[in-house]
């Protein structure tokens, strides 16, 4: 299964296969071989290629907080295509505006503008259900909205158009 991990601003993405019990770990190049048990909540008993690790792991603003050996890490944890979804599909700011396109099929759940609305970065632009998660799309850059291609209950395809954003 792969997964984006954010720590910061770095972004990795990350592989996980489970072989006998274990778990085999690919970030880039390096791969490490995992055992791992819960020995109370929120602390795991971690044996990485052979060294053990005990990790407290807790949850604060959407990351969550690992101390290992002394050194808190926060650290945002998403299945791929969750964050593909989120990221990719975003506005992109360009000289022409913004243009939202769907990444993947879903169902339009929620339209939070209208065109002639003045949008800061950060401010939802519409919701989208794909794969049982809902994924909120926010605008990338300020601008105001100069069409909404969509409506709640619609069905989009990956690459249409949804809201354009003139800058």
């Amino acid at each position: 299964m792969k997964f984006v991990a954010t720590a910061g601003n770095r972004v990795e993405t990350v592989g996980v296969t489970e072989e006998g019990g274990r778990y085999r770990v690919q970030v880039g190049e390096r791969v490490w071989e995992i055992d791992f048990r819960l020995t109370s909540p929120g602390i795991y008993s971690l044996l990485v290629d052979g060294v053990s690790y005990v990790a407290a792991v807790t949850e604060h603003d959407g990351s969550c907080l690992v101390d290992v050996a002394g050194e808190t890490h926060a650290v945002r944890v998403e299945e791929h295509t969750r964050y593909v979804i989120r990221t990719r599909g975003a506005a992109g700011a360009g000289a022409d505006g913004q243009r939202l396109a769907a990444s993947l099929p879903g169902r339009v759940t929620h339209v939070a503008v209208r065109p002639g609305d003045r949008v800061q970065a950060g401010d939802t632009l519409l919701v989208i259900e794909a794969m049982k998660m809902e994924n909120e799309f926010r605008a990338s850059a300020a601008g105001t909205v100069a069409e909404v291609r969509v409506e709640a209950g619609q069905a989009v395809n990956a690459g249409d158009v949804l809201i354009v954003i003139a800058s």
